[in-house]
């Protein structure tokens, strides 16, 4: 594996798989460019060496071929605008074929050309090797820069390293701080080691818990997996979310975090509704007595400070998931007061990574990314990274 910081690409064609699956609006303007803008410092290193820029990506879930609003070319101006104004940026409306390699071979040095969704075809996420090669024809090293694809063995983000050797073969500067933020939250962090974990699912997050219980001193557990858990010690919990089918397995983590000495943070109480709805009727509850036909949406007041306690007194802190529908404003305090909090702990000195496609999209819309230290790009990745799997992705680069 080569190093990106100190390559020379004068005279090179990188082609670099960078993930710039963002959302689209019905007038296909983009509503976060979060992930483009990671990839621009890549970009600029390979252009100021006087290097070509060849880029790969995919954009939604396409599901028969070429379709309109999966197109990378609704992506191209406002490319253009991050780059500066300056930089030409091309357009190929194929992945591979020969429209793609003509156009990339009238390239010249300081030029980008970003192709069509790699997702128009099947091939890419079958890993299929044919294709992969036809890929990496288009250039003389391959960067791999999409850490939200990093989970996936597709012909782009790892069969296609074969067809570079190892010197050849580099992740981008967003990939190495991605890797670098993971390892330090996961081998070298400082105690105490607070993990907040939210969102709707215990059975979406019992690996990485499990995998937290051997490293984090506290857990701190919210969102609508928090009612299973409460449900699992004997609380009502109303109409709140709750996965039958996971008390025992909600039981088994307490009973091992007890165990090993972690602390497990569940809601004291919570902000109830009488419906799953903005409009919704609203109380608030301890949280093993809510009342039958109520649910709770949001962390309550006495969790909100027994939460910001604990992540105050951290030194490490990873956070994946929001603590209630944050979305709708009559139940996004307790996720701002998260935030609020982990930026404050930050602030002190801490070390705080962000991960996880609800979490992040949190920090941006209450204007905290910049306080935290790491807002991370993958979502999946990030979830399998610290579920103690090898991600195929970082395998392709290392191997």
């Amino acid at each position: 594996m080569a190093n990106f910081s100190t390559y020379n690409f004068n005279g090179q064609r990188a082609l670099i798989r960078v993930d710039f699956n963002v959302p689209l609006n019905d007038q296909f303007e983009i509503t976060d460019d979060t992930r483009i803008r990671a990839a621009i410092p890549t970009i600029k290193k390979v252009l100021a060496d006087g290097g070509k820029v060849i880029l790969m990506s995919h954009l939604g879930r396409p599901k028969n071929g070429p379709e309109e609003k999966f197109s990378l070319k609704h992506l191209v101006p406002h490319l253009h605008e991050l780059l500066g104004g300056a930089t030409n940026v091309l357009f190929a409306n194929d992945c591979i074929g020969e429209q793609a390699y003509l156009t990339e071979s009238m390239m010249r040095p300081g030029e980008v050309l970003l192709l069509e969704n790699l997702r128009f075809y099947k091939e890419e996420e079958k890993g299929d090797e044919a294709f992969a090669e036809k890929l990496s024809k288009l250039g003389d090293v391959w960067v791999n820069d999409a850490f939200g694809t990093a989970h996936r063995a597709h012909a782009s983000t790892a069969v296609i390293a074969k067809f570079f050797p190892s010197e050849k073969r580099m992740f981008g500067l967003l990939m190495n701080a991605e890797v670098a933020s993971a390892e330090k939250v996961l081998h070298h962090s400082e105690k105490p080691f607070t993990a907040i974990i939210g969102g709707a699912k215990v059975s979406d997050k019992i690996l990485i818990i499990e995998n937290l219980l051997d490293r984090a001193t506290d857990i701190i557990i919210g969102g609508g997996m928090a009612y299973t858990f409460i449900k699992a010690q004997g609380g009502n919990i109303g109409n709140s979310l709750c996965e039958e089918d996971r008390l025992q397995t909600a039981l088994d983590i307490l009973k091992k975090a007890e165990a090993k000495g972690v602390t497990i943070h569940l809601p004291s109480d919570s902000v109830i509704a009488d419906k799953f709805a903005a409009d919704a009727q609203t109380s608030v509850a301890a949280s093993n007595i809510i009342p039958a036909g109520w649910m709770g949406l949001d962390i309550g007041t006495t969790a909100c400070n027994q939460f910001t306690n604990a992540i105050l007194r951290s030194k490490t802190i990873l956070w994946n998931g929001p603590m209630g529908v944050f979305e709708m404003p009559k139940f996004q305090h307790g996720t701002k007061t998260i935030a609020e909090a982990v930026a404050a702990a930050t602030q002190q000195g801490a070390f705080s990574l962000v991960g996880g496609g609800d979490s992040v999209a949190a920090v941006n819309q209450f204007g905290f990314a910049d306080k935290v230290s790491y807002v991370s790009t993958g979502g999946g990745a990030m979830l399998e990274y610290f579920e103690g799997k090898i991600l195929p992705g970082i395998a392709a680069v290392n191997g």
